[in-house]
């Protein structure tokens, strides 16, 4: 009898435990470029794991995500593809200006799908005949495509590869263009190259003939759930987020 009596009294005591901890597990909302995707969703695991907390994501083209938060989408934590957007809600008083911090960067490439034949000695290669479509992230508003654009102009190409151009709504549109076939070529950034296998990079952009392509983060001041929005984002500061992101290959910065 003592021994069931215990048994139950383990039981309840358990059970009101999975209570309190499921009555102060929060829900974080994350609006992040969709370059992150990936490495974002595994660091969320071993967070939530961890913490109890649930990461909830809005992947898309950072111009978008800043537009949604201007326009009062309820987000806790923006994770931009560049500073500018950043800027911007900064400018506006949007953003929790102590927690940003510019977290990352990146490497741009040329990719084709993996089955073909095209070669590039140079990003000179996307202006030959053999190349009839280039797929870029929307050149006017997405970080990845105005880097591009960028890259290309220093370079001297834009005239001649302006006219090839498939705009996509962002990078991850541009990766699967090129892995359908639909173009023959597309620039993306490595992380992304990185995480397919139906497409191969014919040319890498060194990091110092490219932009400087950085990805900040920060707490949104309307957050929901500020407390903690501002430890998830302490936690994508910290080493062992900073391993993660390497391992996808991004550049973590110190």
């Amino acid at each position: 009898m003592k021994t069931l009596l215990a048994l139950r009294w383990l039981v309840l005591t358990l059970a009101f435990a999975g209570q309190a901890l499921s009555s102060s597990a929060a829900s974080i909302s994350v609006f992040a470029a969709a370059s992150l995707t990936d490495v974002l969703k595994e660091i969320a695991t071993g967070y939530e794991r961890k913490t109890g907390d649930k990461i909830v994501f809005n992947f898309g083209a950072s111009s978008l995500l800043a537009r949604q938060i201007e326009n009062g989408a309820p987000a806790d934590v923006f994770f931009s593809a560049d500073e500018a957007k950043m800027d911007v809600l900064e400018k506006k008083g949007l953003i929790v200006k102590e927690t940003r911090k510019s977290r990352l960067s990146n490497a741009l490439v040329i990719v084709v799908s993996s089955g073909s034949s095209l070669s590039f000695k140079s990003a000179g290669g996307l202006a030959s005949a053999e190349v009839k479509r280039v797929a870029l992230a929307e050149t006017k508003t997405v970080p990845a495509g105005i880097y591009a654009k960028e890259y290309l102009e220093k370079a001297g190409l834009w005239a001649a590869v302006e006219p090839k151009v498939v705009p996509t709504e962002n990078v991850r549109a541009a990766l699967a263009a090129v892995e359908s076939g639909n173009v023959e070529a597309g620039i993306v950034y490595k992380t992304d190259a990185g995480i397919s296998r139906k497409v191969k990079i014919a040319y890498e952009v060194p990091v110092a003939e490219g932009p400087v392509i950085s990805y900040p983060m920060a707490m949104v001041k309307a957050a929901e759930q500020p407390g903690p929005a501002r430890r998830f984002v302490e936690h994508l500061n910290s080493a062992e987020a900073g391993r993660v992101f390497e391992r996808f290959g991004f550049i973590a910065q110190p």
